[in-house]
């Protein structure tokens, strides 16, 4: 039958599909530098002969006048009031970097995201790199084990065991996602309000390495829910044929083959049929007892019972 031949591998497939988009999206955001994103409110710089906009302008005087003007005057009007003399720049900070637009050019200023925290978060930011670090690295194994379950298909014992695995593992690496994403909030919103003054943001928001992350925690879990459903629907399938009369074409069937239905069977058995009791071992050596009488009597008693071990073993 094709049950015999391996899992179900539409629900395998899926279940790697799933593995590898969380896998590819949760490295995606590990690497990348907008997990949030915002403006930083600056002072402008002075205007000089290199920079003409998005700069404070000092009036100054000219070489006849410059005796009846003070430094004192051009400093006065160069720190007047309002939000003229502000700039609103842009950035966007991931794990590893924050990047903030650069008023002198197109080119950005990048600084260490770890250095910014405060020092009595980052022991939080570190534990939240290794647990995302681990997110990966568990979903890289689930990945290997469906993918061995998909190209191992001749012993059903050994695709059970790959697929019990690879839920596993998934369901652990999406815990520690979540953990890992959390912590990183956490963090994150410390450092607004206590980070260094000249980068702390205006305005700020989640940016689409956050979202991504998010993503990959959700097909990570989708992934470890199918690769239940299918160990799950296995086993059903096993039960629904025995309980059909599914015995009788064991003969046929390679010796694992027989002795993994035999186990799945044994917990499953139909109504119709006597459970073993706590009696069992007084039936056994009855039954030995029977057919000992029957046989010939220079039958050996070691002959019967290794026969009857034999016919009972799997």
């Amino acid at each position: 039958m094709e049950l015999l031949k391996g899992l179900p591998l539409r629900r395998t497939f899926l279940a790697v599909t799933l593995n590898l988009l969380a896998l590819t999206l949760s490295t995606t955001a590990l690497l990348g530098s907008y997990w949030c994103t915002g403006t930083q409110k600056v002072p402008k710089p002075l205007c000089g002969k290199s920079k003409a906009s998005q700069c404070v302008g000092v009036p100054m005087p000219s070489d006849e006048d410059a005796g009846n003007v003070s430094s004192e005057d051009v400093v006065h009007y160069s720190w007047e009031t309002g939000d003229d003399r502000f700039a609103f720049r842009y950035f966007h900070t991931g794990m590893w970097l924050s990047c903030e637009e650069s008023m002198d050019g197109p080119e950005e200023k990048c600084r260490s995201f770890i250095e910014l925290s405060p020092p009595a978060e980052r022991g939080i930011l570190w534990l939240s790199l290794g647990s995302e670090m681990l997110y990966i690295s568990l979903l890289l194994i689930s990945f290997i084990l469906l993918m061995v379950e998909i190209l191992h298909t001749g012993n059903p014992v050994c695709g059970m065991k790959l697929n019990a695995f690879a839920a596993v593992s998934s369901v652990l690496s999406g815990l520690l996602g979540m953990v890992a994403h959390m912590m990183y909030t956490q963090v994150f919103q410390a450092t607004v309000n206590l980070g260094p003054e000249d980068w702390r943001p205006h305005t700020w928001d989640y940016g689409w390495a956050f979202y991504m992350a998010w993503a990959s925690f959700t097909c990570c879990m989708a992934s470890a829910v199918t690769t239940l459903n299918t160990y799950t629907k296995t086993i059903l399938e096993f039960k629904r044929n025995h309980i059909k009369g599914y015995d009788g074409s064991l003969k046929d069937q390679p010796q694992h083959h027989q002795c993994f239905i035999q186990q799945i069977s044994s917990y499953y058995e139909p109504k119709g049929k006597v459970f073993h009791s706590v009696s069992e071992g007084v039936d056994f050596y009855t039954d030995l007892q029977q057919k000992i009488l029957q046989r010939e009597p220079e039958l050996d008693l070691d002959e019967v019972l290794g026969q009857t071990i034999g016919e009972d073993r799997c």
